[in-house]
């Protein structure tokens, strides 16, 4: 190399990969039947705890969710509303709007979404985790559950 060549830096770019997916009804032919989706991530982001997660998601969490960001940090990339709550179509709107609020730093340092993204704890137990009033810690929920609400092999 010459004296005025410059050494680039071998820096790995941080990709995030989500998808919504597999919209499945659950509890069906009941009164309390209602629809859930796979939320699949992978990344190399050191954002994330874990590298890699599977996790089960209602509806209603994922218009809870948009609440939660958008009073956390007043925009939230993405509108959930629309459809009935047995809509297994509504994954095809939830798709892209998920990849976009991981792309937001700001979004990004709420609790709340990596607990919703990596485990598979109820609301509720999100909202102790994130006060300090649950057994485990946001780190230590999301290593535990991460992987727990999806089977590789479907």
């Amino acid at each position: 190399l010459g004296s005025g060549s410059r050494m680039l830096e071998n820096r790995e770019e941080e990709l995030t990969t989500v998808r919504v997916q597999d919209p499945r009804v659950q509890n069906e032919g009941s009164w309390n039947s209602y629809v859930d989706y796979k939320i699949f991530l992978h990344t190399n982001s050191r954002a994330f705890t874990a590298k890699t997660s599977c996790v089960r998601r209602r509806y209603r969490e994922f218009v809870w969710l948009r609440r939660q960001l958008q009073r956390n940090a007043g925009l939230c990339p993405c509108g959930v509303g629309g459809g009935s709550r047995g809509d297994l179509s509504l994954s095809l709107s939830l798709s892209p709007c998920v990849p976009r609020v991981v792309q937001s730093a700001v979004l990004l340092s709420d609790s709340r979404l990596h607990l919703f993204l990596q485990s598979q704890l109820p609301v509720p137990a999100i909202e102790a985790c994130v006060q300090g009033r649950g057994p485990l810690s946001v780190t230590e929920a999301i290593l535990h559950y991460a992987m727990a609400g999806c089977a590789w092999g479907q």
